[in-house]
């Protein structure tokens, strides 16, 4: 291993536990060990990384049971972005540890072929090439959406310039944005979504997004897949916008939820396996009516149960931002199984009134 490398093994092996959060979010805690279905962050219980050194060896060093393949927190740093070369790993190393890099290299190494525009390997390079939301644009600008609690689960970067081309004939603009990585049911990153955002400030009228023609797209493939904050097991909450999702979150900091990006993408998200119990979000217009219709049809034949959650307004996110907390706690706990509201619900919000 190459000198840079085992220093930056080294490094990220004393954040052991804030790298498997980050990029092995589908999985948890156990003892000393972070568990997860594998390198690539699929949910499951196959893989262990180790979190504190011990007598069985460093922290940071994995084994997956499964394959009997096994490796440090650069391999895990590679797989779970797609990543293909060593100094793609590096680079995102360091910008996890916020390390300066090494010595400039001679102009021709630093260069790599160019993705393809729209591509999923553009996306991953997107999403790996984007830095953590906490104290950033990203927050203040879910702030100002009522969201206060940011309970993403790894699923949201910021990128302080990112590249925004209003159309074939008009130069790049760059704005920043808050980059959501789109996966599919194993927790590959298969596309990204970019909402990008106003730097001068929180607007009424776009609400904190850049003051351009389209201030959200996504890119890559989003088939059946889906902004995911934490990993389905048995319960999960879809529906449409990515603020809709986070404003339940902030409610239900726990129970996973995923965000389709749009009303014909929840129509045709893939479901888990293994779901027991799926709460359709929807929201307040025919597109909705026709999602949870459709959405409630599939998940009945899967043998799911399906549970509508209903806004008052146009969707969660304005419940939240108008009427506050405590109102859509109220609301919450009308529309959710009961089971769901012990399991869910944190103790200080079950007390609420």
């Amino acid at each position: 291993m190459p000198r840079d490398a085992s220093e930056l093994a080294r490094r990220l092996a004393r954040e052991a536990e804030a790298v498997c959060r980050h990029y092995l979010s589908h999985g948890k805690r156990a003892g000393r060990y972070w568990v997860v279905g594998d390198v690539h962050n699929t949910p499951g219980r196959s893989l262990f990384v180790r979190l504190q050194e011990s007598a069985k060896g460093p922290a940071g060093k994995w084994t997956d049971a499964a394959t009997g393949e096994h490796g440090d927190l650069l391999d895990v740093i590679r797989e779970s972005l797609g990543l293909r070369d060593f100094t793609e790993v590096a680079r995102e190393a360091r910008r996890f540890l916020s390390l300066s890099g090494p010595h400039q290299q001679p102009a021709a190494k630093l260069i790599r072929s160019p993705a393809p525009a729209g591509s999923q390997d553009a996306a991953r390079r997107l999403f790996a090439a984007s830095s953590a939301v906490e104290a950033t644009l990203v927050e203040t600008y879910l702030q100002h959406r009522g969201i206060d609690r940011v309970h993403h689960g790894g699923s949201l970067r910021f990128h302080p310039r990112c590249y925004y081309r209003p159309d074939d004939h008009l130069p790049t603009e760059t704005w920043p944005a808050m980059i959501a990585c789109v996966t599919d049911l194993d927790g590959r990153i298969t596309g990204v979504h970019r909402t990008w955002l106003d730097p001068d400030g929180f607007d009424r009228v776009r609400l904190g997004k850049a003051p351009i023609d389209t201030p959200r797209r996504a890119m890559g493939d989003l088939l059946g897949n889906a902004v995911r904050f934490d990993a389905a097991d048995d319960v999960l909450a879809a529906g449409e916008g990515i603020e809709t999702m986070l404003s339940l979150r902030c409610m239900l900091p726990t129970m996973p939820m995923a965000a389709a990006l749009s009303a014909n993408h929840l129509s045709a998200m893939l479901l888990p396996a293994g779901l027991r119990r799926l709460y359709v979000v929807r929201d307040a217009d025919a597109a909705g009516d026709a999602v949870q219709a459709a959405l409630t049809r599939r998940a009945k034949e899967a043998g799911i149960e399906a549970i509508a959650l209903s806004p008052r307004l146009g969707d969660f996110n304005e419940d939240l931002h108008i009427f506050g907390g405590e109102a859509l706690v109220a609301a919450l706990r009308r529309q959710l199984a009961p089971e769901d509201i012990v399991r869910f619900l944190s103790s200080s919000e079950l007390t609420a009134e």
